[in-house]
């Protein structure tokens, strides 16, 4: 009788444990799902699984947010034949691409957090990426109106995955900072290695491949040389010298061309050129010359170029996804949609951008440094503006900071400037965010300095200040009056958006080579 008893006290004990540790398990997936964005889809895909503990939770929202991509991308693909025309098939094999660079970023993500091999920034800046790419096959949509068409694409607009993306990037943000770590005050970023430096740096580089039009040397054409590249059994730097010449050619450095370095004879000897435009049936994302998508990207020397022409609208010279990429003594020329800083952490020192509308524009973490951006002629009904950044989350870390650059006027719009308005950006998407810090900015910028998107679309969302600037065209006195403009006056502030602080550069700069300031 006495054992009867003991065991049925067991039994309860055992009962209210299992009662108490679910109704734990619920409070807690309660508490961390009210700390999300999308509260809602957060309780519906994690209510069976009852994570323990933070960390847990956070490694099963980035696994469910995976697990919906894959299903996602699933029900695109099969859409293909659905395609009335060469556009709407452009934009539906983008959102394809898009849907797998989406998927190779959440792996990444959550192999290496569960190895300890990456850190919060880390994580933050690739869930930024994978929010962006599924932002950019929506944009594709909507430029054909195909976003509107149920019998076309219905499973992209009733999925849940930008939710859960935009989950997993809450639970990976401290609050309160961007900061990252200290940098020193001159150099480069810290991911670029000393043999980087020295490549970036050096006048002779002993290249692996090198491409020649005349014939001396290992190929006439780049993609002959990236084909080789791509075949190669390590993944260590290669380089690729580009001797002098115009190269008429479409490249795509994938994501399986890792630590490529394209080294040219110089920005106006050496020059990759095509043509293709919105005007002329490519979407913005396909138009680029060269699209860029391998980590670890650097090039030196190179004018990467678009000649569609202002009358073909956007039109990309180069689009880059690359993680810890560098440009350095680069010229990038086109008119609108010039430089598509796409995503992931990029770094431009004293290179040439010149264009028209919305010139440099995406949704990078990216930092100018020593550039001189140069506005052209638009056409006669458009208004230059310098940034575009595309920001859709307050918790991405993304932005385009311009520090110690030159902001004016190419000699065609010089010469006709008062009869077209510049201005430094306007908001792309809601949380579009530029910095303009320690540049000369010509007369050419309008005193408003700003201009609206839409009406009030994204202006008191969006964060734009200036910092210390000087030139004709840098009083803040008649600036806007948006809630998210700012007049930076603290130096601690400024700071925060300084190559060290605001794309972690001093993990990664000082191995690519090239000179960089780290603070302000």
């Amino acid at each position: 009788m006495a054992r009867n008893i003991v065991m049925i006290f067991l039994i309860l004990v055992s009962c209210l444990y299992l009662q108490a540790s679910s109704s734990l398990a619920k409070n807690n997936l309660n508490m961390w799902c009210s700390q999300t964005p999308y509260r809602e889809p957060c309780k519906y895909f994690m209510s069976h699984l009852k994570p323990k503990h933070k960390t847990e939770f956070q490694k099963w929202v980035i696994q469910i947010a995976l697990n919906q991509t894959i299903l996602t991308h699933g029900h695109i693909k099969e859409l293909g034949t659905k395609c009335r025309n060469d556009r709407e098939k452009g934009a539906w094999a983008d959102c394809v691409t898009l849907y797998d660079s989406t998927i190779s970023i959440l792996n990444k993500t959550l192999v290496y957090s569960m190895k300890n091999h990456c850190t919060n920034f880390d994580k933050q800046s690739w869930l930024s990426t994978a929010l962006t790419n599924l932002e950019v096959c929506q944009t594709g949509l909507t430029e054909l109106g195909l976003d509107r068409d149920i019998d076309f694409i219905p499973y992209h607009l009733s999925n849940n995955v930008s939710m859960l993306i935009s989950n997993s990037l809450a639970m990976h943000i401290k609050k309160g900072t961007t900061k990252t770590q200290a940098y020193k005050q001159v150099g480069f970023p810290t991911w670029v290695t000393r043999r980087d430096r020295k490549l970036l740096q050096n006048s002779s580089v002993v290249a692996n491949l090198v491409v020649a039009q005349d014939g001396s040397g290992n190929y006439k054409t780049i993609g002959e040389a990236l084909d080789v590249a791509s075949k190669r059994a390590r993944s260590g730097r290669f380089v690729i010298h580009i001797k002098k010449g115009l190269y008429k050619e479409y490249l795509v450095i994938g994501t399986n061309l890792k630590n490529i370095m394209l080294v040219g004879d110089g920005m106006q000897s050496t020059i990759i050129t095509g043509s293709r435009s919105n005007g002329g049936g490519f979407t913005t994302f396909n138009s680029a010359t060269v699209a860029i998508t391998g980590d670890g990207f650097i090039a030196r020397g190179i004018t990467f170029r678009n000649t569609a022409g202002p009358e073909n609208h956007q039109a990309v010279a180069l689009r880059v996804a690359s993680d810890h990429s560098v440009f350095y003594q680069c010229s990038f020329e086109g008119y609108q949609d010039t430089l598509y800083t796409f995503s992931q952490r990029q770094f431009y020192k004293d290179s040439n951008i010149y264009g028209t509308v919305d010139f440099i524009f995406g949704n990078s973490a990216s930092v100018f440094q020593n550039c001189n951006i140069i506005l052209r002629k638009p056409l006669p009904s458009q208004k230059n503006t310098v940034t575009a950044q595309g920001r859709t989350d307050p918790n991405q870390n993304t932005g385009i900071i311009i520090q110690n650059c030159r902001i004016i006027s190419s000699s065609e719009l010089k010469n006709v400037g008062s009869s077209f308005r510049s201005y430094l950006g306007r908001p792309w998407k809601k949380y579009s965010r530029t910095i303009v810090m320690q540049s000369f900015v010509d007369n050419v910028i309008d005193s408003a300095g700003w201009l609206e998107w839409d009406g009030d679309f994204g202006i008191d969302t969006l964060f734009y200040g200036e910092y210390k600037n000087s030139g004709p065209g840098s009083s803040v006195s008649g600036r806007v009056k948006w809630g998210g403009f700012k007049i930076i006056t603290s130096k601690n502030e400024a700071s925060l958006f300084s190559v060290g602080n605001f794309i972690g550069g001093q993990s990664w700069l000082p191995s690519a080579g090239i000179p960089f300031t780290a603070n302000i």
